[in-house]
C-alpha cells in the first residue's frame, strides 16, 4: 500500500494549513515544529513517542503538539490515516486571549488524550474546511468553539464568564446588515465587529439571545428570503439562489428541501 499526504491552506482561517494522509511505511522520525499541530487518527493506529512515553493513538484520540516539542510518529501495525491542523503561534495566541478572561498562555497547550466527541468535531471541521460548500461563518464559528474545548481541557485558559445577551441596538444592526448583504459572503468577523465584540463573545451572546448559532440563523434568513422571491415569480431559481447568497444551486436546493420538505420548484 502506498503512502499519501496532502496539504491545503484554509481559505477561511488565514495561516492555518490542513494535512490529510494515509501511512503504511512512512515514519515521522524524531522532530519538532515551529507552529502548533492538532492531529487526529481517523483509521488504524499510530504509535507516538512523546515526553519519554510511548502512546498508541487510534480513532477518538487527539494529539496536541506545541512548538518545540520533540516527538515522532509511526505505523503500529496496519496503515493509519491522520488529519492535522497546523496553526502558527500568533493564531493560537490570539484565539486563547479571545477565549479567556485570564490568559495563561498557549505554551501549556500540549497533550495526548482520548475524547471521541471532540475528535469527531475536529474530523467534521477538517472536512468542512476542505469543502467549498460550507460557509465561512460556520467554519470560523466552529473553529473557535473547538479551540475553546481543547484549551479548556489542557487548562491553557480559564473560560470566560457567562455573558449577557446582545442589546436591541446590536441585534437590530446585525439584522439590517445581513439583509442588506445577503448575496455576499458574511463572516464571523463582520458580525462581531458590527456588535463591537470579540468573535467568541459575540458567538456566546448571539446564542444566548437567539437560541441558534449565527450560521443556522443566517441560513434560515436566506431561505425565508428565497421563499419571498419564489412567491413573486419574477426570477429563476438559479437567480434566486445567487440573490440570497447560495453560490451553488445544488446546495440551495438541498437546504431548501431540508427546511420546507420540497424543492424550490415545488414551492
Amino acid at each position: 500500500m502506498n503512502d499519501s499526504i496532502q496539504y491545503q491552506r484554509s481559505a477561511d482561517i488565514p495561516g492555518l494549513v490542513l494535512g490529510a494522509g494515509r501511512f503504511a511505511q512512512f515514519d515521522f522520525g524524531r522532530h519538532y515544529h515551529l507552529d502548533y499541530h492538532i492531529g487526529i487518527v481517523t483509521e488504524g493506529v499510530q504509535r507516538q513517542q512523546y515526553k519519554g512515553e510511548t502512546r498508541v493513538l487510534g480513532p477518538g484520540f487527539i494529539s496536541l503538539m506545541p512548538p518545540g516539542e520533540i516527538h515522532d510518529g509511526a505505523c503500529d501495525s496496519d496503515a493509519y490515516t491522520l488529519k492535522t491542523f497546523r496553526a502558527p503561534y500568533n493564531l493560537m495566541q490570539e484565539a486563547s486571549a479571545e477565549l479567556s478572561d485570564v490568559h495563561l498562555g498557549p505554551e501549556l497547550f500540549g497533550n495526548v488524550f482520548e475524547d471521541s466527541a471532540t475528535a469527531t468535531r475536529l474530523f467534521h471541521l477538517h472536512n468542512a474546511m476542505r469543502s467549498e460548500r460550507v460557509s465561512t461563518l460556520e467554519i470560523q464559528s466552529e473553529w473557535l468553539s473547538v479551540l475553546e474545548a481543547l484549551f479548556t481541557y489542557t487548562r491553557a485558559i480559564k473560560p470566560r464568564r457567562d455573558p449577557n445577551a446582545l442589546s436591541h441596538a446590536q441585534w437590530r444592526r446585525m439584522q439590517d446588515y445581513c439583509l442588506a448583504n445577503l448575496s455576499e459572503k458574511i463572516t464571523l468577523d463582520d458580525l462581531a465587529t458590527l456588535c463591537g465584540l470579540g468573535r467568541f463573545l459575540f458567538l456566546r451572546q448571539f446564542k444566548r439571545t437567539v437560541g441558534m448559532t449565527p450560521h443556522a440563523w443566517l441560513l434560515r434568513l436566506r431561505l425565508e428570503q428565497a421563499c419571498a422571491l419564489l412567491t413573486q415569480g419574477s426570477l429563476s431559481i438559479a437567480q434566486i439562489a445567487q440573490r440570497v447568497g447560495f453560490y451553488d444551486q445544488s446546495h440551495f436546493n438541498r437546504s431548501f428541501r431540508q427546511a420546507f420538505g420540497v424543492a424550490p420548484s415545488g414551492y
